[in-house]
C-alpha cells in the first residue's frame, strides 16, 4: 500500500517514468558499448560534452545544444582518429575528453553571473525530472530501437568480428560511428536528467552483468534492460525510503547487483 501512496507524487511517477525510459536506453546501447569495449570512449564524450554546457552559459543560450554538439563531435572525432589515423584509442579519448572539460571550465569562468545548475550535469537530479526530459527520451529511445531494428546484424556482426564483418561488405566504419553518434545521444539526454556517473553506471554494469549469463547481443540487451531497470527501480524506493542521494543509492544498488550476478554466474559454471 505504501508504495502506491508514493505514486501519487507527481515527481515519483515521472522518476520511475524517466528511470525505465533511461534503463532500456541504456541497456540496449549499453551492451554495444561493453561489447565493442568502449565504455571510456562514453565516459570522454560525457565530460567533453561539458565543454558545450559552457559555451551555452557563455553564450546565454541553453546549455543543452551546447552539450548536444560537443558530444556529438566529440564521438565522431575520437572514431575517426583511431580508425583513420595511427593514434590509438585510448589516445584520442585522453586528448578529446581533457580538452573538452577544460574548454567547459574556460567557458564557465569567463561567463557573466554563476551557473546555477551546472553540477547537474555531473550528478544529475532524476527526482526533478520534467514532461520535457520524457518526451527527450521517449524521442531518443525510439531512435536507438528504429537504428537497431534496421542495422542489427551489422551492429552484431561489428560487435563480435570486425574483420569478419568488413570482408562480408558491411560499412564497418560508417556503423561504429553511427554507434558513436547514438552513445553521444544517450550521454546528452541523460545526462542532465541522472548525471554523468549514473549514465556510465547504467550503460555499464547491467550490460556488463548480462554477458555472463547471455552468448547472444540480442539476449544481453534484454537482460540488460531488465537488469537496468530492477536496479533504477529498486535504488529509487531505497533512496525513499532512507532519504539517500538518489543517483548515487541506484548505482551503489547496482554495483551490489553486479556482485551478486558475478557470484551465481560462477556457481552456475561450477555446476
Amino acid at each position: 500500500m505504501e508504495i502506491v501512496q508514493i505514486l501519487k507524487y507527481e515527481f515519483i511517477k515521472n522518476a520511475l517514468l524517466a528511470g525505465i525510459l533511461a534503463s532500456v536506453i541504456c541497456g540496449m546501447i549499453g551492451t554495444v558499448v561493453v561489447n565493442k569495449r568502449i565504455v571510456s570512449l562514453s565516459g570522454a564524450v560525457a565530460h567533453s560534452s561539458f565543454g558545450g554546457v559552457g559555451l551555452g552559459y557563455l553564450m546565454g543560450v541553453n546549455p543543452f545544444w551546447g552539450a548536444l554538439l560537443f558530444a556529438l563531435l566529440s564521438g565522431v572525432s575520437i572514431g575517426y582518429i583511431s580508425k583513420k589515423t595511427s593514434q590509438h584509442e585510448d589516445t584520442s579519448i585522453g586528448i578529446i575528453w581533457a580538452f573538452g572539460m577544460s574548454l567547459g571550465i574556460i567557458f564557465v569562468g569567463i561567463s557573466k553571473g554563476y551557473a546555477p545548475d551546472l553540477f547537474t550535469y555531473l550528478f544529475g537530479n532524476i527526482l526533478s525530472v520534467v514532461n520535457f526530459d520524457i518526451f527527450m527520451l521517449m524521442a531518443l529511445c525510439l531512435i536507438i530501437l528504429i537504428s537497431f531494428f534496421l542495422l542489427f546484424k551489422e551492429i552484431n556482426a561489428i560487435c563480435f568480428d570486425e574483420v569478419f564483418a568488413f570482408s562480408r561488405g558491411i560499412p564497418v566504419f560508417k556503423i561504429y560511428i553511427l554507434i558513436l553518434i547514438l552513445v553521444s545521444l544517450t550521454v546528452v539526454v541523460l545526462m542532465k536528467i541522472v548525471g554523468v556517473i549514473l549514465v556510465i553506471a547504467l550503460l555499464t554494469i547491467a550490460p556488463a552483468s548480462s554477458v555472463w549469463f547471455n552468448s547472444s547481443l540480442k539476449s544481453q540487451m534484454f537482460c540488460s534492460c531488465i537488469l537496468n531497470i530492477v536496479f533504477v527501480i529498486g535504488g529509487l524506493l531505497i533512496s525513499y525510503y532512507l532519504n539517500l542521494p538518489t543517483g548515487a543509492t541506484i548505482i551503489v544498488f547496482a554495483v551490489f547487483g553486479f556482485i551478486v550476478s558475478s557470484l551465481i554466474s560462477k556457481i552456475v559454471k561450477k555446476n
